[in-house]
């Protein structure tokens, strides 16, 4: 199974964070465009193409092979629930739904937080969503 280093998981959600910290300070909605932008690439290319990722890198050092790792299929997932935040935030900024896109804004921000704090939300929505899976087949299977 391929697995994605912790420390390069905690360098993404600290750069979601004070992205989304740096919006609701200044309300640019081209921050959360390049949040966005950010995002995306890490989903697509993996976390070494995600810039929070690249920019902490060389300050972490031995740290990323004395850390535990993430699965990949577990950090993707995570990633894209944060895409859809992020698209719907920017969406709603964009089409003039200040208070919705700041909601979906805020949203996105309490998850990496409560993940940098030690409670990965994603990861709930995940176990759920595979027991649910899992249930289903027993049931269609049967």
């Amino acid at each position: 199974m391929k697995e994605v280093p912790i420390p390069y998981v905690r360098s993404n959600q600290a750069g979601i964070v004070l992205s989304l910290a740096a919006f609701f300070i200044t309300q640019s909605v081209w921050i959360i465009a390049a949040l966005f932008v950010i995002q995306v690439l890490g989903l697509v290319f993996g976390a070494k193409a995600n810039l929070f990722v690249r920019i902490a890198r060389p300050f972490l050092g031995g740290l990323v092979s004395r850390s535990g790792t993430e699965a990949l299929e577990l950090q993707r997932f995570n990633n894209s629930l944060a895409v859809l935040f992020l698209t719907l935030s920017l969406a709603s900024l964009l089409l003039g739904f200040g208070t919705a896109g700041n909601v979906f804004a805020a949203m996105m921000g309490a998850a990496a937080l409560a993940a940098l704090l030690g409670y990965c939300i994603g990861c709930t929505i995940y176990f759920q969503y595979k027991q649910f899976r899992a249930k289903r087949l027993r049931q269609n299977g049967a």
